[in-house]
Parts: C-alpha cells; sequence; structure tokens
C-alpha cells in the first residue's frame, strides 16, 4: 500500500486474491470459533473443512477481528507511505467489526475513515474495490469513501440457502421465522436491506427457488452496466451454472465473479448456499 490512501477492509469481501494485490486492498480477517479452536478466516480454515463441521452440528460460531489487529493493520499502512486510510467493512448489524475498527482508528498514525457499508460478502468487495480505484486515480480519502458509499447505493445482494437452521443459531434471523420456513417445507430467498438478512420470498421447491433468484437478480440488473458475484458454498455446480444463465441474460453485464463464500458467512447460511450480488457501475 504505497499510495497516500489506503484501502483497508475486512475478510468477509471475498475478493479474489489477485484483484487485492492488483489495488493494494487489505484485508482483515474475522475469526471463525470451531469448537475450542480459533480460527482466521481465509488462512485457517477452509469451507470444507466448515462445511463438514456444519454438517456433523459441531457448535461453530464467529468473532470480529480485535482492535489490536486493526491498530496494526494501519499502523503497516503508515509506514508504507499513506497519509490517510479509508476501513470498509460488513454491516454493523450482523458483525461487531466496525466497532473494533473505530476503536483502533483513535489511536492511528493518519486519519482514518471507518465506514459500515451495510454490505456483505461482494456487495463489501465492490464497494472497497470502488474506493481503490478512486485512490488509484489520486482521489482524496473523502473522495474514496464518496465512491464507496455510491457503489454501496446501487448494489443488492440475494441469497437462496436450504434452511433457515443456520441463520437463526447464529442469531441472524428470527426463531419465529426460521420455524415457519421448517414448518412450511419451503425454500426460503433472502435479501440484504438496511444492513440485515431478511426474508425475501418463500418458494416450495429448491430448483424453483434457483430459478426465482435467477429471475429476481435478472430482473435488479435490467440493461443497466452491472458487475455480478455469484457466492456458494459446497455448491459449486449450481453456482457454475446461475453464473452460465447470467451471462447469456444480462446485456449490460461487465465483470462476472463466480466464488465460494468464506468460514464466516458459510458458519451462518450451511452449505447449499447460493447467492447473486448486482452492483450498478
Amino acid at each position: 500500500m504505497s499510495r497516500h490512501v489506503a484501502i483497508v477492509t475486512d475478510s468477509t469481501a471475498y475478493l479474489p486474491a489477485r484483484t487485492m494485490e492488483r489495488h493494494g486492498i487489505t484485508a482483515v480477517p474475522l475469526t471463525v470459533v470451531l469448537g475450542d479452536r480459533a480460527l482466521e478466516e481465509g488462512t485457517e480454515i477452509s469451507t470444507r473443512s466448515l462445511a463438514q463441521a456444519l454438517q456433523k452440528r459441531r457448535p461453530v460460531t464467529t468473532s470480529r477481528p480485535s482492535p489490536e489487529l486493526f491498530a496494526e493493520t494501519y499502523r503497516r499502512a503508515a509506514e508504507s507511505g499513506a497519509t490517510g486510510i479509508v476501513s470498509l467493512h460488513l454491516s454493523a448489524e450482523l458483525s461487531g467489526t466496525y466497532d473494533a475498527a473505530v476503536l483502533a482508528a483513535r489511536e492511528a498514525p493518519v486519519p482514518v475513515r471507518v465506514v459500515d457499508t451495510g454490505m456483505i460478502a461482494m456487495a463489501l468487495g465492490f464497494c472497497a474495490l470502488a474506493a481503490a480505484q478512486t485512490a488509484e486515480a489520486g482521489g482524496t480519502v473523502d473522495e474514496a469513501v464518496t465512491a464507496a458509499e455510491k457503489r454501496a447505493a446501487g448494489t443488492s445482494a440475494y441469497f437462496y440457502v436450504d434452511t433457515l437452521d443456520y441463520l437463526r443459531r447464529g442469531g441472524r434471523i428470527g426463531a419465529a421465522q426460521a420455524l415457519l420456513g421448517s414448518a412450511l417445507a419451503v425454500k426460503p430467498l433472502l435479501q440484504l436491506a438496511g444492513g440485515r438478512i431478511e426474508p425475501l420470498e418463500k418458494v416450495r421447491t429448491a430448483s424453483k427457488a434457483i430459478a426465482r433468484l435467477e429471475e429476481i437478480a435478472a430482473d435488479r440488473a435490467g440493461g443497466a452496466e452491472v458487475d455480478v458475484a455469484v457466492h456458494h458454498l459446497a455448491a459449486p455446480e449450481r453456482a457454475s451454472a446461475l453464473a452460465d444463465r447470467l451471462r447469456t441474460r444480462l446485456p449490460g453485464l461487465s465483470e462476472l465473479h463466480v466464488s465460494e463464500v468464506g468460514a464466516v458467512i458459510g458458519a451462518h447460511t450451511g452449505p447449499g448456499l447460493l447467492g447473486v450480488v448486482v452492483s450498478a457501475r
């Protein structure tokens, strides 16, 4: 991070490693607690290990990064020549990561703007990328923040999960909503709204739910120039097939990323997750 404005995000952005390296973006890892072991997302726990633990109903929880880890990240950025830092993070409604970053920013050696994007996964990643591209072009901290916030305002995220049970266990969705879904044997579609995971629709079968997810994403994109990300957990064939269909349906498609989510999101959604992020340029 040698440019004047450094961009920091967290591991739930799920940006490709080569993209982060090319644009000088640093990701601070969240932690997955598997039994009595605390493991850093992205380096110490694989999604395969997570999926196996969830299927065996082993206890899995997640934890925010420590303020000390953020402080060290900000210090290294300053030592590398940054005179300002933009720190962009997943929704504060879902994690204490934003709060930890705010605490660390108070003692940072250079000014730090911490932003609650209200996003997660590549919805957050696209925001970080917009900020980095603005900084690369010589933009100020304020201009990089504005670019990220503008990108967030034009970004939507939709999810299919096989069951709401994992979201209920992690407190990310109400127990009554989860119980209703189970009682009706429906396949839930969810959306990110106001920084929270909210029910969108209930569909009777998995195949119909995935078809509906495709329709929603296509309607959201319309004919606009958009970037899209298709996420999954332990469902690579479903994700690849959905991505192929979206390529043919979206006339304004610019970039399309297909990736497996990391352990933090996976711990709360469970295997079978399929998600689509649509982000207007």
